[in-house]
């Protein structure tokens, strides 16, 4: 899906839409008063102060008023105020006065108008009304004044507009796959997971499906990684602040964070990342040469304050579970470690099916002297060595500049999804700065001191956000292992089947395959439905035959077929697709 504010056509087309649906609704609601309508990824919005709701029949006739503004073809023009000009020329409106009086004296502010309605905005915009021919109004949704929920809700009116109706018309298909696709939608379906304001907001609850989804990812992971020789710990989700301080998280990394708690004169911090607990985990012991590589691996619950805004779903969420972990080697075995990182990302993304990716090396801007650690040696030898064990492994890759975490380069996978941009799943990080803050040490052969090279990698980044990219991808049609229930069995008849379909329960149960039974009192074909819509993996349907012959008769999810085996045998084929990951 196009990202329409980082085109520059789309952008300014976008933006000047915003002003045309102002324009209509200062038509059909006069007392409106307008506050900012920027262009966004995915069109534009403008937010509102009116009495009244806005509804779905509203949006209609907005639309309608648009489209006669429109084909009117007024000139915009752009006008040029001082600030005394515009306080007076929206002397009306609240909230373009509180946009004005917080610009300096002399500065020159900008209006634009079209016919009879003008607006302020810094532009640029289409040259006439008429540029705006296709556009559509998608929803309307409440949003703080300035985002603070001390403020008064407005309303945002969302929208977006093409240069032809076929561009216009296939983005709305694109909406369309998106909210059949939508994690939080699924996840409803499947009862995976739920969000309560009480709990609060961006803080997830996993339900019992949910938290086998989660359990499984868990599990997968870590089988693969005690098999490369990972050693799994447990560290607590806060710390003294004196460990973020050493660290340069507290610095670089505060405005992400929640604000600081002090207990018993001691000052915490919910953590955002797990690095600094896996450096002191590191400099518990003396290591030799001969110990390195150590690899130290966690799924390890993190904090950052996320804006209300942009919280979503369990995609964005202010508390989340990383598939972290930190390796410990000399400098001569970064190339072996980080080839081996690679290939256990290009494993997972083959089992799971996911198949389009690319990678991008995340370097540092040299002029952000904020952002990053300053070291412009550690930096250029860091940044050398990512490149030279990338071309060594031989993947292609793009290089990023300003994209670095705070104390090193990175190797980013950016994975298309199905519906959407871009996001970052899998990434390494290598890292020179962090053990020298912790004055981590190895002995080496020589019996010298030497400080080690610490890769960060996460394979699934946040499990979370893993489980919503997985859910939009596979429409919530899981692989059998990943499947919260494997099986549903529907008795025929529940008066002559019940003790048939109880057996076969139980055995499939001994054999570690997740099943349910639904003996509910309802009517057979509603029950397949309903096992349809949660994309059940094989619903067994038992009636004379298969009590009468000891078999099992099955439908797999997205087919009518039905198949039948031998119970033994059923339960074979379901095992090995488990193990298979099929």
């Amino acid at each position: 899906m196009i990202n329409i504010k980082e085109n520059e056509k789309l952008n300014m087309l976008n933006h000047s839409c915003a002003h045309l649906l102002a324009h209509a609704i200062k038509h059909l609601f006069p007392k409106a008063l307008f506050w900012v309508g920027p262009a966004i990824e995915e069109g534009f919005y403008y937010d509102i102060d009116l009495d009244e709701s806005i509804t779905i029949d509203d949006l209609q006739k907005i639309e309608k008023e648009m489209k006669k503004i429109s084909k009117s073809d007024k000139r915009i023009t752009r006008l040029e105020l001082s600030k005394k000009e515009a306080l007076d020329m929206f002397k009306d409106n609240p909230y373009k006065l509180d946009i004005i009086n917080n610009l300096s004296d002399d500065e020159v502010i900008t209006a634009y108008k079209q016919d009879d309605f003008v607006d302020l905005c810094r532009g640029p915009h289409m040259p006439t009304t008429k540029s705006m021919k296709y556009f559509k109004l998608i929803r309307v949704s409440g949003a703080y004044f300035k985002g603070d929920s001390k403020n008064k809700m407005l309303q945002r009116i969302y929208g977006v507009c093409f240069e032809t109706e076929e561009d216009l018309n296939d983005y709305l298909k694109e909406l369309e796959e998106a909210k059949l696709r939508d994690h939080r939608k699924i996840g409803k379906e499947q009862n995976l997971f739920m969000l309560s304001d009480l709990v609060g907001k961006g803080l997830p609850m996993y339900l019992p499906n949910g938290y086998i989804l989660w359990e499984e990812l868990e599990k997968y992971i870590k089988t693969k990684e005690k098999k490369l020789g990972y050693k799994h710990v447990m560290t607590p989700p806060l710390g003294n602040v004196e460990l973020y301080k050493t660290s340069g998280h507290l610095d670089h990394y505060r405005d992400s964070m929640f604000p600081i708690m002090e207990v018993d004169g001691e000052e915490f911090v919910l953590r955002p990342m797990n690095c600094p607990h896996h450096m002191v985990i590191y400099s518990n012991g003396i290591h030799s040469y001969k110990d390195l590589p150590i690899r130290i691996g966690e799924i390890a619950r993190d904090c950052r304050y996320e804006a209300s805004g942009s919280l979503k779903g369990v995609e964005r969420v202010r508390t989340f579970c990383q598939n972290d972990a930190h390796l410990f080697c000399t400098l001569e075995q970064v190339e072996s470690e980080f080839k081996t990182v690679v290939d256990l990302i290009l494993e997972c993304y083959k089992e799971l099916n996911i198949t389009n990716y690319r990678f991008e090396l995340s370097l540092r801007d040299p002029e952000d002297k904020v952002k990053y650690y300053q070291d412009d040696e550690m930096w250029n030898k860091a940044e050398d060595m990512l490149r030279k064990v990338m071309d060594n492994i031989g993947i292609d890759y793009v290089e990023k500049t300003g994209e670095a975490a705070f104390y090193g380069p990175k190797l980013d996978v950016q994975v298309k999804p199905a519906v959407g941009n871009e996001i970052t799943i899998s990434t390494c990080q290598i890292d020179f700065c962090l053990p020298m803050k912790f004055n981590l040490t190895y002995v080496d052969k020589d019996g010298s001191k030497k400080t080690p090279v610490v890769l960060h990698r996460a394979v699934f980044g946040s499990i979370d956000r893993f489980i919503a990219y997985y859910l939009e991808e596979t429409k919530g049609v899981l692989p059998t292992f990943l499947s919260p229930v494997q099986v549903n069995i529907i008795p025929v008849n529940k008066e002559y089947h019940l003790d048939y379909s109880k057996k076969i329960k139980d055995l499939l149960l001994e054999n570690d395959i997740r099943v349910e039974l639904d003996d509910r009192d309802e009517k057979m074909n509603y029950k397949i439905r309903e096992s349809v819509t949660r994309k059940i993996p094989f619903t067994l349907i038992l009636g004379d035959k298969e009590r009468d012959n000891s078999t099992i008769s099955y439908r797999k999810y997205g087919s009518e077929k039905t198949e039948t085996l031998d119970s033994n045998e059923f339960v074979e084929f379901i095992k090995n697709l488990i193990k298979d990951k099929k």
